[in-house]
């Protein structure tokens, strides 16, 4: 029997933030069932902003996800067990423009609260509403190192979004 998620307060989480983000990855998903898309991404954080319970991603202008945040006020962020890891690879480096990622890797989209996507193999599930955006400005670095990661000059567009709904799959 596959584990039901559950609601849980974001405080409540136990796991380690710097591994959920940089080590074990997650898919951003904005969209709804009818017309989404998904990336994998492994840069972004989570904390308090304006007294409320946030987290950030960042998405490059030239990734297809990016035109499903900008047309969506709200988002997911979808966290997985370590046998997925392929499944993100592939959706970290394939284009949902040419590509069905879920029908590629397996992965289910399920529709949670107010229609948003995510994938009913997630252990962990973070459901956002957009609260600010910001470009990446490189006249802001103030580590030069940093501009290695834009060989492309493609600068990254940061969402900051409120963690409305989190759901935690139970232990099995």
């Amino acid at each position: 029997m596959n584990p039901m998620l559950q609601t849980i307060a974001p405080e409540k989480l136990t796991d380690n933030v710097f591994d959920l983000v940089g080590k074990d990855w997650m898919l951003i998903t904005a969209g709804d069932l009818q017309k989404y898309n998904t990336m994998t991404a492994s840069w972004g954080g989570f904390g308090i902003l304006w007294g409320k319970k946030v987290c950030f991603c960042v998405v490059r202008p030239s990734r297809y996800t990016y035109q499903f945040m900008e047309a969506s006020d709200r988002f997911t962020l979808s966290f997985f067990p370590e046998q997925y890891r392929e499944a993100l690879n592939f959706c970290g480096s394939k284009s949902g423009r040419d590509v069905d990622k879920a029908a590629a890797t397996g992965l289910t989209p399920v529709a949670g609260a107010g229609g948003l996507v995510y994938f009913d193999q997630a252990r962990l599930v973070m459901e956002c509403a957009k609260l600010y955006y910001q470009d990446l400005d490189p006249a802001h670095f103030l580590d030069p190192g940093i501009e290695k990661n834009y060989q492309g000059r493609d600068y990254h567009r940061m969402y900051i979004g409120e963690i409305t709904r989190c759901l935690l799959k139970e232990a099995e």
